[in-house]
């Protein structure tokens, strides 16, 4: 099966540009989209990708413990989105769990590999490897000036903070509002996925009962609440839910209608746009997108098209669970940690 890779990331607002910055564009965070749209486009990819993907709305059903065959045909599709609104909230918070973890990024920017630390302070990130190559020395000295900048200026890693807060804050709005905004169906005949199909289990699950899958498409009859959860009104698409975890393990959707955010004057989502999105379990009760392959064309301000096309990789076998630090100590981390040289 292909794996998506990569998302792209932006400086941090409010961070001025040094040398390092003008060198290489990227910032301390996890992806983020290409380009500088309205607050509704440019959530960080993993929390859009879940906002879009909200529709992991359907990933639960009300019952605690697995459910049979006969239990599971008894309840309404729509049982399972309320369940899983609350805890797919989980995967953008994960309050109390940290990781270290690299992440791969594509997107018109290039090729970027990153050294990722979450800490209770939010997350920082070193770019360590470029389009498939060690950083130049200009690079790396780059990248490190844009840490030490972090290190140095608490006020520019707290304006960082605050978009991060608002992005999370952002992508819960559109859980909640998921089992309302989608109208939710069994997948006939329940396909399964080649890694969890009983014919060929999981490696780390033997045992795992067949997924729960779900189709959904909009529901006519709701109407959008704010302009971010607009662009909802065009999602269609497929989620398979492990119903012991009550987790998305995977999304498929498409955008197969236009839609215009702001009446159209802020911005108009072509239809033909994709979302494909993977999750994980990376240790205990946590987890973590570990793929998103997004394409779609958007104009902006009824002037200028862009075609984005951003993925995301963050394999799971290099999530390590790490103790709680403060930022400060995280950049120190990712400072003293030696390049890839390959």
């Amino acid at each position: 099966m292909h794996r998506p890779q990569a998302l792209t990331t932006a400086r941090p607002a409010g961070v001025a540009p040094t040398r390092a910055q003008e060198a290489t564009p990227h910032g301390t965070q996890g992806p983020q989209p290409c380009v500088r749209l309205r607050p509704w486009v440019a959530l960080r990819p993993r929390i859009l990708a879940l906002a879009c993907a909200a529709l992991l709305a359907a990933s639960l059903p009300l019952a605690a413990a697995t459910p049979d065959t006969a239990s599971v045909a008894s309840l309404p599709a729509r049982a399972w989105a309320v369940d899983c609104a609350k805890n797919e909230v989980l995967v953008i918070e994960h309050p109390d769990s940290y990781l270290r973890y690299r992440q791969h990024e594509i997107s018109d920017r290039g090729d970027q590999l990153r050294d990722q630390i979450e800490t209770p302070d939010g997350s920082v990130a070193r770019l360590i490897e470029r389009d498939g190559r060690p950083l130049t020395p200009d690079e790396d000295a780059a990248e490190r000036d844009r840490l030490n900048y972090l290190l140095t200026t608490p006020s520019a890693f707290a304006r960082h903070i605050k978009n991060e807060q608002a992005n999370k804050k952002m992508g819960t709005d559109l859980l909640q509002l998921m089992p309302d905004a989608m109208l939710w169906s069994y997948a006939p005949n329940q396909p399964q996925l080649p890694s969890q199909s009983p014919s060929q289990p999981d490696a780390h699950a033997s045992d795992a009962p067949p997924l729960i899958v779900l189709d959904f498409k909009p529901n006519p009859k709701w109407s959008p609440p704010t302009m971010p959860s607009e662009a909802l009104t065009g999602l269609e698409g497929r989620v398979w839910i492990d119903p012991r975890s009550r987790r998305m393990v995977r999304l498929e959707g498409d955008i197969f209608q236009p839609v215009n955010v702001g009446l159209g004057m802020l911005g108009h989502l072509y239809p033909g746009g994709k979302v494909l999105l993977e999750q994980t379990n990376a240790g205990g009760q946590r987890w973590i997108v570990e793929h998103i392959d997004m394409q779609f064309a958007l104009r902006v301000l009824m002037v200028k098209t862009v075609k984005l096309h951003t993925r995301y990789d963050a394999p799971p076998a290099n999530f390590q669970t790490i103790a709680p630090m403060t930022y400060q100590q995280a950049i120190k981390t990712l400072l003293d940690t030696p390049l890839p040289t390959h």
